[in-house]
């Protein structure tokens, strides 16, 4: 039986001394980001765990979260209900569970087409003095209306769904993250490694693929993350002013105008969505804020 096992492990350990050899590298760099970005860490672990109830809410212990229960409403968090319910009986866990994936979807999705479009037109932009006077002057006109009134307008005439919600948001937020793609483009083209590509006749889509795109990535992961916490509290104030959403999804904004009325009897049919809001938020512009200061060499070097 001895022998079996030393045979075992002297197969098994080279396996095992391979493992350690491949994630070695990751568990320094995971310790050295422990040591000098804990907030890193902070806002990733807040981040997994609210897409963590958003993905399996229906496991939660949760309930229809459009049901309305006259009898049981306002009653008070408890064994029974976890976190209330308001003024028509719903369950605000449930509701403010659901209303996770509400607002982390419209979230993701602005940021990730913000970066898209924002990459293409500001490619264009910085690399090309044509497209720049024209690209950039329409990004001025859209940002000169007030963001707000800007997304309830667009929302206003055509009417409010979650895919409609994340093109209005996107409207008006993406133009922000091109004119940091652009200032990036502009230095970027004329770094020597650029000239070197054009000077042995290098077409220009590749020298934007493989030579300037790259170097636009590092402040687009930063600008994504602030548009991203961005786009979740638009999409808040949209529903607490009715002009996001269907009412009748659960959405934090939404619940927090529905609690407006019973704020002084319940307060937290307010409180507990409010509260997941500014804690979403919080962890992703402390992932933005601990990206930037890894991502920009003058600051890490001024750490050093």
């Amino acid at each position: 039986m001895q022998e079996q096992m030393k045979n075992t492990l002297s197969v098994v350990q080279p396996v095992i001394d391979q493992v350690k050899k491949q994630w070695r590298p990751f568990v320094v760099k995971l310790e050295w980001t422990k040591r000098r970005h804990p907030m890193l860490l902070v806002g990733i672990a807040i981040l997994i765990l609210m897409a963590l109830l958003a993905l399996f809410a229906p496991y939660l212990w949760t309930m229809d979260p459009t049901a309305v229960d006259p009898p049981n409403r306002l009653k008070e968090p408890g064994s029974e209900w976890w976190f209330g319910t308001d003024f028509v009986g719903r369950d605000v866990w449930s509701r403010t569970i659901y209303g996770t994936r509400v607002s982390l979807a419209v979230g993701f999705a602005v940021g990730a087409l913000s970066a898209v479009t924002a990459a293409f037109f500001g490619l264009l932009a910085g690399y090309f003095n044509t497209f720049d006077l024209i690209i950039m002057r329409i990004m001025d006109a859209i940002m000169s209306i007030p963001h707000i009134l800007l997304a309830i307008a667009l929302v206003s005439m055509v009417g409010g769904s979650v895919p409609i919600v994340i093109f209005a948001i996107w409207f008006v937020t993406f133009p922000r993250a091109v004119r940091v793609v652009r200032s990036s483009v502009l230095s970027l083209r004329e770094e020597v490694y650029v000239e070197a590509a054009r000077a042995i006749g290098a077409k220009t889509p590749r020298i934007l693929w493989f030579h300037v795109l790259p170097g636009t990535i590092a402040p687009l992961m930063v600008t994504g993350t602030l548009i991203i916490a961005g786009s979740i509290l638009t999409e808040a104030i949209l529903s607490f002013l009715g002009a996001g959403i269907d009412p009748e999804t659960p959405a934090w904004g939404s619940m927090m105008a529905d609690g407006r009325r019973t704020i002084s009897q319940a307060m937290w049919v307010v409180g507990i969505p409010g509260g997941f809001l500014t804690l979403t938020v919080l962890g992703i512009n402390m992932i933005g804020d601990n990206l930037r200061d890894i991502l920009d060499p003058k600051l890490s070097r001024s750490g050093t």
